[in-house]
């Protein structure tokens, strides 16, 4: 069954969110002749309601189009579930599965229910992109250390960083930092070394052993969990967090915000273990 059968058989179940206006179930009849931009002009009214004011249901649907040509996996997953991780990333922003690295939709096949659905995965850049939203960050930047670099750090009172990047031949990644500086002078930092980045990603990221970002850019997503582990605790604003929130996300509902929609994330090992990416997923980086 392709993806155009699986969202006819399965009309877009909806939810509203605490204190917002309802987004309500189409009356439209799909068919599985439609072509993806008339699945989705059928149920606009929906997604309508569920876009922020800068996105028109046009562009929705060049994305949801430009995502399923550079990740033609995503055709497999349940309709519900891609189009709530397009609109994750529609609402905060987000151009998903393009070389701008902002976002990503992975399909995921998910063993305990018996179909594959779409995770929503924020990009380092993209991740940078959010950080800068909040009006007290002046820098924030994330670095990788390269075993020929100079480099040393101090925690304490008296905490510094240091890092000399060598001029050539830097040899192989050994450490990831980022660091944040606030516009009152406020600053932090977080190290980590290639070891504790992947014992991480195995532990949290159901992506970490299958064709995903972590194979076919492992930096760039060694310094998005560096980031997100200097911003745990950075004074940033709550819709900065919910907005990280939703990352690794599998959702199968829509709202008018969809931060305040609880996803299925797989933080948990158990979880983790019960799905595994699509081996033959493309990403555009």
């Amino acid at each position: 069954m392709d993806f155009k059968e699986k969202i006819t058989n399965k009309a877009a179940k909806t939810t509203t969110v605490e204190n917002a206006p309802a987004v309500k179930k189409s009356t439209n009849v799909l068919k599985s002749s439609m072509s993806i931009a008339e699945i989705i002009k059928a149920i606009e009214p929906e997604i309508k309601r569920a876009l922020p004011a800068v996105i028109t249901p046009e562009r929705f649907t060049r994305m949801a189009l430009n995502a399923i040509s550079n990740t033609p996996a995503l055709n497999k997953c349940t309709p519900m579930s891609f189009i709530a991780a397009l609109m994750n990333a529609a609402q905060l922003g987000l151009e998903p599965n393009t070389p701008l690295g902002q976002a990503y939709l992975i399909p995921y096949n998910n063993k305990k229910k018996g179909v594959t659905e779409c995770q929503f995965q924020i990009g380092y850049k993209g991740m940078i992109d959010l950080v800068y939203r909040n009006e007290n960050v002046q820098t924030i930047q994330a670095q990788v250390v390269y075993e020929n670099d100079a480099f040393e750090y101090e925690l304490g009172i008296n905490s510094k960083l240091r890092h000399i990047p060598a001029m050539n031949d830097r040899g192989e990644m050994i450490y990831v930092y980022a660091l944040f500086k606030l516009q009152n002078g406020g600053y932090g930092f977080e190290v980590m070394n290639r070891e504790s980045v992947i014992a991480h990603a195995e532990r949290y990221s159901k992506s970490f052993d299958s064709y995903s970002p972590w194979k076919t850019d492992f930096e760039a997503m060694a310094k998005k969990t560096v980031i997100k582990k200097l911003l745990k605790f950075a004074p940033l604003k709550a819709d900065f967090q919910r907005a990280i929130a939703t990352d690794e996300t599998i959702k199968n509902e829509l709202a008018v915000d969809m931060t305040e929609l609880n996803g299925e994330d797989y933080y948990d090992l158990d979880e983790a273990n019960e799905g595994t990416l699509i081996p033959d997923t493309q990403f555009a980086m």
